[in-house]
């Protein structure tokens, strides 16, 4: 079984002769795909190659990213103003003057916005500065590659359950169609009774309009298509749990075929047996549902 989970961690760092560089990514279950990535100021076009990798490798999860950086070669790190931001800032705050409040800026809440305050360039080559982020994405690369194996382990661990639940669904099915059989004589009984009730209320009923009552009654009664669809509906989620390719939405779109037709079943059912094989499948139902919220 291929099934891959939506849930992992991981980490991956590298340097080069100034800087020091750690990636992490955690990853959640969701219903698409939702990228999160913070990374220095500086290093946007890093962010932006992460980004696209992280469509590549993934369809769904709630996929949180972080890089951090600090210095190695014993030089400290220097900051300046982004003036640009600051003017832009300063002009937004004129324009809109009288309809907030006009007090003074903190420089404490000026300093918090992203990207105000940015690292002094040192004084190295763009070619440097190139090699350097290349270098921090094939981390991040990296980075990615092991998250991916981490959700395809918690996907190895997952897929027997899946298939336990599968088991005890078709194992459920097969006693339906053995407790149906007991269906016909608890339908007789159940129409005898409703036959004598109505031939001795009066007025009475027209004897072929009992007889059309009855077949009416029969037929509603028949499960069989119920559970021939169960039966295919858990064939294909065995399918299913073979591809390659994401699998979860649709696993998701066949338990709630499977739970209709279970519905369906208790719904007609006119023996307690049966209808206490039918909330054991929904029950089970649901347990399958509970896992596949995780499955990518």
């Amino acid at each position: 079984m291929t099934v891959r989970s939506m849930t992992g961690f991981a980490r991956a760092s590298g340097q080069d002769a100034r800087f020091a560089w750690t990636w992490e990514a955690r990853s959640v279950n969701a219903r698409g795909l939702d990228v999160r990535c913070r990374v220095p100021g500086g290093f946007e076009a890093v962010e932006q190659a992460i980004r696209a990798a992280v469509g590549k490798r993934f369809h769904r999860g709630n996929v949180s990213i972080g890089l951090s950086i600090e210095r190695v070669d014993g030089a400290e790190q220097t900051y300046r103003v982004n003036r640009a931001l600051l003017e832009q800032v300063s002009a937004l705050r004129r324009e809109l003057g009288d309809l907030v409040d006009d007090s003074r800026p903190r420089l404490d809440g000026l300093l918090s916005i992203r990207g105000m305050l940015e690292p002094v360039p040192d004084a190295e080559s763009d070619e440097e500065r190139t090699a350097r982020e290349r270098a921090i994405a094939a981390t991040g690369e990296d980075m990615l590659q092991a998250l991916a194996a981490a959700r395809a382990g918690e996907g190895a661990r997952l897929a027997p359950v899946l298939d336990d639940h599968l088991s005890v669904l078709e194992a459920l099915v097969g006693e339906a169609s053995e407790t149906a059989a007991a269906q016909p004589a608890a339908l007789r009984a159940r129409l005898e009774a409703l036959v004598g009730v109505l031939l001795a209320a009066e007025p009475r009923l027209p004897e072929d309009r009992l007889a059309q009552e009855a077949a009416l009654l029969v037929g509603k009664a028949d499960v069989r298509e119920e559970l021939d669809r169960l039966r295919v509906h858990v064939g294909a989620a065995r399918e299913l749990l073979d591809e390659e390719d994401a699998i979860g939405r649709r696993l998701d779109f066949l338990c709630q075929e499977l739970n209709r037709e279970a519905n369906t079943l208790c719904s007609k059912s006119a023996d307690v047996a049966l209808t206490r094989v039918g909330l054991a499948m929904k029950a089970t139902i649901e347990q399958f549902r509970e896992q596949i919220q995780n499955v990518e």
